[in-house]
């Protein structure tokens, strides 16, 4: 089937090369001419969405253009370390940690080496159905016909809308987050380590690369504001923004803060915790834009890529779309489910670390449900 793709970030360029393993005929179409949305900040790849990877072939990229870490260390508002706790998953790489932009580039990169066809420039405004097919309008007023649509447009995805006009819109958290990298000398080290900083009003998070530079990250409780007074925010001003949630801690927050330079980047945090409505005879979600998940646990990229893989399986083994699009719906609805839930700092009853051992087997034939 010739599959159209909306969306060439993590879950689209993923899901193409996962579909054109299975012998499919994906066109991935991504809004940006470059890059893409959040593309200032980092993220960690977790040691499913690794394992996820791996099962098509695709880990050892962003292997070699990240960075690992071993555990985790958790320090109070008065500068003690209350614990530390090591990932401990064996034989799995990961958590790895790069820029989104890098992760980006190399997927994208493989996806091309795999000729996997990436049009740039094409923002979807709207679909429906053509004859047994989809036809897909964008933007630039050009349109695209294949047999499915994989709706991988994230957050505010326009698929999800086509999908069920009625669906609920992204959740806001209550937290901005903002990013920031330095490589000033003095800041103390966390390699090897994701230093967890639990401060008075706010949390703060940082890691050290191989190469001396720290990665930062702040969640902070704030009102929420409109898409256009966010995007109007300076780094400047989100440094500032972060610095004054940790000034007068005994942290070594404000420190890291203040010794960065103009690479900060920030934004609301939303979550999408229950999508009721996944696909149509010929549109399907993956990725955020069926349920994106707030930072705390790290798992929005993970659980995307898991996403992309399984419904990849699915429409391989499956006789047609809707037998795959529900098998692929009950194999991914209860635990991405039961992962926003546990983002949001519900009790899902699940020890820690329930997350990280889940293992797809790319051979393992998908049966009906």
């Amino acid at each position: 089937m010739r599959v159209l793709v909306a969306g060439g970030g993590i879950s689209g360029t993923v899901t193409a090369m996962a579909l054109k393993l299975a012998g499919h005929e994906p066109v991935v179409f991504e809004a940006y001419p470059a890059g893409g949305d959040d593309i200032g900040a980092f993220l960690t790849i977790m040691h499913n969405g690794m394992d996820a990877l791996r099962a098509i072939g695709a880990d050892q990229p962003v292997i070699d253009s990240s960075f690992a870490a071993q555990g985790v260390e958790l320090v109070l508002p008065t500068g003690e370390t209350a614990g530390r706790r090591e990932f401990g998953t064996e034989g799995l790489d990961g958590p790895r940690t790069l820029t989104r932009a890098t992760l980006y580039r190399v997927l994208q990169d493989e996806a091309a080496r795999r000729a996997v066809p990436l049009e740039r420039g094409k923002r979807l405004v709207g679909a429906k159905p053509d004859g047994g097919g989809v036809s897909a309008e964008f933007a630039d007023g050009t349109t695209e016909t294949g047999d499915l649509l994989v709706g991988a447009d994230g957050l505010h995805s326009v698929v999800r809308k086509l999908i069920d006009p009625d669906a609920a819109a992204p959740r806001y958290t209550g937290q901005t987050i903002v990013y920031g990298y330095t490589r000033a000398p003095g800041l103390p080290s966390a390699a090897g380590i994701y230093r967890m900083v639990r401060g008075s009003k706010a949390a703060f998070g940082f890691t050290t690369d191989p190469d001396g530079a720290t990665y930062w990250f702040a969640r902070v409780p704030d009102a929420e504001r409109s898409r256009e007074e966010v995007a109007a925010v300076t780094p400047a001003g989100w440094r500032e923004f972060a610095h004054a949630a940790f000034a007068g801690e005994p942290l070594p927050c404000a420190d890291i803060i203040a010794a960065t330079g103009g690479e900060v980047f920030g934004g609301h945090s939303y979550d999408v915790p229950r999508t009721r409505i996944w696909s149509t005879p010929e549109m399907v979600l993956v990725g955020d834009a069926a349920h994106a998940a707030a930072p705390a646990d790290a798992q929005g990229a993970s659980m995307a890529i898991e996403d992309s893989v399984v419904l990849a399986q699915c429409l391989r083994d499956l006789p047609d779309p809707a037998s795959a699009f529900a098998a692929y719906e009950e194999l991914r609805r209860e635990r991405v489910e039961k992962l926003v839930a546990s983002s949001a700092g519900e009790d899902v009853g699940e020890k820690p670390g329930w997350v990280y051992a889940h293992h797809i087997d790319w051979d393992a034939k998908v049966t009906a449900r």
